[in-house]
């Protein structure tokens, strides 16, 4: 049947589900699908926290540390070459942190991966050159990158199968809320006259060690899911490896599924990084002061992330009428045309305020891959596979970001946002090659 994964058979193993695998109502769910569903939950708000520390004070903070003004090109270019370091970070931590969910567990990689950026997203204050800057967010990306598949796994693997998407959803709303606490965070130190320069960009950082705090609840509470119990029982001491990825019919799935990652990752991370940018020198143009532009700002990620918390339901919507190959390419295909619209001509800033609504709501695209990707994978690859292939995408995203900046001239950064924009259209027919997870077409063909 289209859109049927060509080995569900082999990839649906039977798993020795625990108490509520299959409950309707969320009184019948256990408490370790609780535990399970909290710990995944905060792990993705405080990704989301940690992740875009950086973009709220990029210009300004590399400005700083270089001792030049912020509309230098330089500095522009600098400061995208950090925020690739970053996405390529974020790619290798979801390959090395995936290999040690599916070999240590789900709970314990999670424990490693909060660790990892938390602390050296702390460590970012004390940066005095941009280089260390661009260190400490390569070393903390990794560990979100390694959040992502670990989380997305550990609920694929307890929470209800027919509730994906709506799982799904909630889920990438966690990173949303922690994009806003972010931003709060961010405006808050802004209210604060620091009698010394050094603190005013840098201490927003400190905010990204709160996530440490969680490990210890997890380490405590959190157990690891039946489902990969069961198949570390059946493999005995055989492990999959990373290149079985790229072997017989697990191939197929990973150059489709990295395909589609990384032209929409690609779109998706150059809209991320420049929008800000640009804003900022549309009101820097305005001569706008410098905390009203750090407000606006502010106020401007606010109204795109609650657009995306939207988003993350109204995607989960289409994926339940129209199954996960469509709605990714429709929700694709509703990225492009929102932000063409949005900058193919000239507009100030009030005009792009508002048109961040439907631009956000059509980012609840990532929403999907949460739950989508990782039952296509058997168990034992299910955080490699997933991780590899979501993360890999931002290698290439990384490279996008620095490669659309070189369309900005003098500040303007509106080119570098309307041609990245164009990915999305092979992703969206990259994506209607995909197939639907084969566990859940396996339920159905019961049903």
């Amino acid at each position: 049947m289209p859109g049927t994964h060509p080995v569900a058979a082999e990839l649906a193993v039977p798993s020795a589900a625990p108490d509520g695998r299959d409950a309707t109502r969320l009184r019948d769910l256990s408490a370790t699908q609780w535990k399970s569903g909290m710990a995944a939950w905060l792990g993705w708000l405080f990704d989301g926290l940690d992740m875009h520390l950086y973009t709220i004070v990029a210009l300004p903070f590399v400005a700083q540390l270089m001792t030049l003004p912020e509309s230098s090109d330089e500095v522009a270019s600098k400061a995208s070459i950090i925020q690739a370091s970053f996405l390529v970070g974020w790619a290798l931590g979801g390959g090395f942190f995936g290999r040690i969910g599916d070999r240590l567990g789900r709970a314990r990689a999670l424990m490693l991966t909060i660790l990892t950026y938390a602390l050296f997203t702390g460590l970012s204050f004390f940066a005095q050159t941009w280089w260390h800057l661009l260190i400490c967010r390569f070393l903390a990306a990794l560990g979100i990158g390694g959040e992502w598949a670990v989380g997305a796994a550990l609920l694929s693997e307890t929470w209800p199968r027919k509730w994906r998407p709506w799982i799904a959803a909630t889920l990438q709303s966690a990173v949303n809320v922690g994009v806003l606490l972010a931003m709060g965070a961010a405006w808050a130190l802004s209210l604060i006259h620091w009698s010394d320069p050094y603190y005013t960009h840098r201490i927003v950082f400190l905010v990204g060690l709160l996530p440490a705090l969680l490990v210890l609840w997890i380490r405590r509470a959190v157990p690891e899911p039946e489902e990969w119990h069961a198949a570390k029982q059946r493999a005995g001491h055989v492990e999959p490896r990373l290149r079985d990825l790229f072997r017989g019919p697990v191939r197929q799935t990973t150059v489709l599924t990295v395909g589609v990652c990384a032209l929409s990752l690609s779109a998706h991370w150059a809209f991320m990084f420049w929008y800000l940018q640009h804003l900022n020198n549309l009101l820097k143009d305005a001569a706008w002061l410098p905390v009203d532009v750090t407000r606006f700002k502010a106020v401007a990620m606010v109204v795109l992330m609650l657009s995306s918390v939207a988003g993350n339901f109204v995607a989960a919507g289409v994926a339940k009428a129209t199954g996960y190959r469509r709605a990714i390419s429709l929700m694709c295909m509703a990225y492009f045309v929102s932000m063409f619209y949005t900058y193919y001509v000239p507009r100030g800033h009030q005009a792009i305020f508002w048109l961040l609504i439907p631009v956000g709501v059509c980012q609840g695209l990532f929403g999907l891959f949460t739950m989508y990707l990782p039952p296509l994978f058997p168990t034992l690859l299910r955080t490699t596979g997933a991780g590899f292939c979501y993360n890999i995408g931002r290698i290439v995203a990384a490279g996008a970001t620095v490669f659309f900046g070189i369309f900005s001239h003098l500040g303007d950064h509106r080119p570098a946002l309307l041609y990245s924009s164009f990915l999305f259209l092979p992703a969206a027919a990259v994506a209607m090659r995909l197939w639907e997870p084969p566990d859940e077409v396996r339920a159905v063909s019961k049903s």
